[in-house]
């Protein structure tokens, strides 16, 4: 009953229930306390509104949004109270009396102040947005002064009104004990203290403390790209969760032969990109990013098949590559929208033949292999397992964007996979890592999500105490101490590298002072890795692990696991390259043999039906390597989904970047000659 109550109120917990409760109930008993009239009713119930307000913008609630689309947002809910506080204090028989005078005067004052602050903050954010955000980029001919603190401006309205608490406290403390001084000294804090926050936002809005002009940023940027001329461009578009797609080429775009570039479109995107000193530009607006001058570039890659795509296809000059974000047998992976690029870039030689079997209009001579230089990190099966009891990794991929069944196995069988594993026989760990995207369609996905979680984390609790690992826990205590230890280091050591000793106010000072920092880069890199296997010996080689967010990676969940359970998706592909054992599960219930027939990257795969009893054979693959029927299978669709070891991916990568450059500047070279006009390099 909470639970279903909790997904229709939109809110993230139980107690952000109960506080939008204490809201709703807290007004209706405000006006009450003060019609009856009931002085002690009325600061209770008001002192509770203050209290569960605060608590629901502090964990940034949706139905704060909510109360302002229907009238009743934040200004409104603080206008309400102060008025029935005059309305206690008239019925309290104070109608003539001069603190209810002083308290109209006083609150309309205030009320009166808080028009210019709102105006204040909104002119500095306006003046101090920058028409395009940047990282490794010298703007240092656009003047960007230092932000305004957070403390100024985060949340200001939120603070501004908050100021009336002293008002609120004096006047009734002053009807209680008879002594209107309280009540006068209350007032005059609040207005005190409202000047006092007018003020010290003043001085940002002198034009020295104000971003340039548009024209004056974007000129500055032109600028910039006509002294470095990037050659090879990574351009992408997407939500904020989607992040993961354009990191994954971060490094790759590191390697790149000639002048690499980030260019992404949403400003949301630029907090959830990973560590590079490859220079980043943002831009959102599309007529600013069709008047930038990107004729130096000569090839543009696409990492997802997105509507904002056309603002840079439009520009013949350079030659367009759909490279993806992963490789597998969605139907994604053979969009038609690709038959727009002038070439698609796979892995291996499945991807190719994907396309001659989908007939979407991707001609053959446009298709080039080049491997996926993202998976050099993933360790090679040793053929025995890592400890002495096998790790499993499910990772199911998220449920899309319609609901067929065959789009994850977390809705059908999640559970049941979950169970097995942590009921096995013989012991098995199990590490949980679901699809980033997981739950933000379904609520049906991720309710099942959660109950997998809470299953883990019990059975994980349960191990604590089990006296088969109360030796191994005893002996490994202060191991995992130290690595606590260390881990809390690294990341007080990444923050620091991260905020550069200083932490910026906004986006503007961020673009300002984000420059390229190949030696902080490398520590930050080598950083990460140190706190990755931190955090695996953190904790022992039999405990189970729920693992999200960005900070413990998909491929270091590779390398830790001995096997892996997961869907129809660019993870099972990926797993592929360390050649262990892996298995997949028919969702849609095609069968076996058509499942393998549809689905390239299952034919080296234990099936598994929605009932999961198959995992058996997949865990005596992992536990006696005789009875492993699949390993040949799997390294020979390892080379047809991902290409040969050698050349190494990035040779290959850069080699095709390189021809496809060369046949750019043919293209223009052409149109210049045809035109009489001077052949540029």
């Amino acid at each position: 009953m909470i639970s279903k109550a909790m997904r229709l109120a939109r809110v993230g917990s139980g107690s952000e229930l109960v506080a939008a409760l204490l809201v709703a109930l807290g007004f209706p008993c405000i006006m009450l306390a003060a019609i009856l009239p009931n002085l002690w009713f009325f600061a209770a119930a008001a002192a509770v509104t203050y209290l569960a307000d605060r608590y629901l913008h502090h964990c940034g609630s949706y139905l704060i949004n909510r109360l302002a689309a229907v009238r009743a947002g934040l200004s409104i809910r603080f206008l309400v109270r102060q008025l029935l506080l005059i309305l206690l204090l008239s019925r309290m028989g104070y109608g003539e009396e001069p603190l209810f005078y002083v308290t109209v005067a006083c609150l309309l004052a205030f009320y009166g102040l808080q028009a210019p602050q709102s105006t204040i903050v909104t002119l500095i954010r306006l003046r101090r947005k920058l028409p395009v955000a940047t990282r490794n980029i010298d703007l240092s001919a656009v003047r960007i002064s230092d932000a305004p603190p957070q403390s100024l401006m985060n949340r200001p309205a939120e603070k501004m009104l908050h100021l009336d608490v002293f008002s609120m406290v004096g006047v009734l403390v002053a009807v209680e004990t008879g002594v209107d001084g309280i009540a006068y000294a209350g007032l005059g804090l609040t207005l005190v203290l409202a000047l006092c926050y007018l003020l010290l936002l003043l001085p940002y809005v002198r034009p020295k403390r104000l971003v340039g002009s548009a024209d004056k940023v974007l000129g500055a940027v032109d600028a910039w790209l006509g002294e470095y001329e990037p050659t090879v461009v990574l351009y992408f578009s997407g939500s904020k969760e989607s992040a993961y797609q354009a990191n994954m080429w971060l490094e790759t775009m590191a390697q790149v032969e000639g002048r690499p570039m980030i260019l992404l479109r949403e400003r949301n995107i630029l907090p959830q990109l990973a560590e590079t000193s490859v220079p980043v530009l943002c831009v959102p607006g599309g007529v600013h990013l069709m008047n930038l001058d990107l004729s130096s570039v000569r090839v543009a890659l696409y990492a997802a098949n997105v509507g904002k795509n056309i603002h840079l296809l439009r520009v013949p000059t350079m030659k367009h590559v759909f490279i993806g974000h992963g490789d597998s047998d969605k139907i994604a992976s053979v969009n038609p929208y690709s038959k727009v690029y002038d070439e698609v870039w796979t892995a291996g030689r499945a991807g190719r033949d994907r396309y001659a079997l989908a007939d979407v209009g991707v001609r053959d001579e446009d298709i080039v292999e080049v491997g996926r230089p993202q998976l050099a990190t993933i360790q090679s099966w040793s053929g025995t397992q890592r400890n002495p009891i096998p790790t499993v990794l499910y990772a199911p991929t998220w449920e899309g964007w319609d609901d067929n069944p065959g789009n994850t196995s977390l809705l059908l069988a999640g559970v049941n996979i979950v169970r097995r594993l942590l009921e096995a026989e013989q012991p098995v760990r199990l590490l949980y890592k679901p699809h980033p995207f997981t739950g933000t369609r379904s609520a049906r996905a991720k309710a099942v999500h959660q109950r997998i979680t809470e299953m883990i984390e019990q059975a994980a609790a349960a191990r604590t105490t089990d006296s088969r690992w109360a030796e191994q826990t005893a002996a490994g205590q202060s191991e995992r101490a130290e690595a606590r230890a260390e881990m809390a280091r690294i990341e007080a050591r990444l923050a620091e590298l991260a905020g550069g000793g200083r932490v910026a106010r906004d986006e503007a000072e961020l673009s300002r002072d984000s420059l390229a920092d190949p030696a902080r880069e490398a520590e930050t890199a080598r950083l990460r890795d140190e706190w990755n296997a931190a955090s695996w010996r953190a904790q022992g080689w039999w405990e189970h692990r729920v693992i999200t967010g960005a900070q413990m990676r998909l491929y270091d969940c590779f390398n830790e696991s001995d096997a892996m359970v997961s869907d129809i998706s660019s993870v099972v592909s990926d797993f592929i390259a360390s050649g262990k054992p892996y298995a997949v599960t028919d969702s849609a219930e095609l069968g076996e043999e058509e499942f393998r027939r549809q689905n390239t990257a299952v034919r080296a795969a234990v099936i598994l039906s929605n009932s999961a009893a198959e995992l058996d054979e997949l865990l005596a693959a992992v536990t006696d390597p005789a009875s492993d029927a699949l390993a040949d299978a799997r390294l020979e669709l390892k080379q047809y989904l991902l290409g040969p070891d050698e050349p190494t991916s990035m040779v290959q990568f850069n080699t095709a970047v390189k021809a496809l450059a060369a046949r750019s500047q043919a293209r223009n070279a052409g149109v210049s000659k045809s035109l009489g006009e001077p052949v540029s390099g």
